[in-house]
């Protein structure tokens, strides 16, 4: 039986293949320019979010402030020479110290409904005699005075609270 030979094509071309990758030091050589937009970006980002994170924290407090019902309070401190004072501010629980303040002094501000107006008055070693003045909405709530080397006196309150506040007012 005759037998037919097929044409023989190249086994093998001889050209090389051109899919492979050249391991010459241009192809290892890395994008340093894409890696600094990169990175420029990723700072961005984090900045924008830490920021955010911060701001809203800073607005929701403002916001609780913003709501919290008031009353203003005024703190008068009457005598001659120079006290230590500290009294309780817009800020709730938080207490404010002047120290070695000239007198008179006084000094007006809103505390939270709920809260205990207080004002402390400490005099110095060389002493004297100092009296504090409470005064609550407009209205005369306490005085108290200090004598003496060291001499001390507090003069406070109490405040309603939101809600009594609010049910005191609903009944007028």
């Amino acid at each position: 039986m005759p037998t037919t030979e097929e044409p023989a094509g190249p086994e093998e071309s001889e050209t090389p293949d051109t899919t492979e990758v050249s391991e010459t030091p241009d192809a290892r050589r890395i994008d340093r320019g894409g890696i600094a937009i990169a990175a420029a970006l990723l700072l961005a980002c984090g900045a924008f979010v830490t920021y955010g994170v911060l701001d809203s924290e800073d607005k929701a407090t403002d916001k609780q402030a913003a709501t919290t019902p008031t009353a203003a309070v005024t703190y008068e401190v009457l005598g001659k020479g120079s006290a230590d004072i500290s009294y309780r501010g817009t800020d709730g629980d938080k207490a404010h110290v002047a120290t070695n303040v000239g007198l008179p002094w006084r000094k007006t501000v809103s505390v939270p409904l709920g809260a205990s107006p207080i004002v402390d008055v400490t005099l110095g070693e060389k002493g004297g005699t100092a009296s504090c003045t409470l005064t609550v909405r407009g209205k005369h709530v306490q005085r108290a005075t200090a004598t003496g080397a060291f001499g001390r006196t507090t003069c406070s309150s109490e405040l309603p609270t939101p809600e009594a506040s609010a049910a005191a007012e609903g009944a007028q």
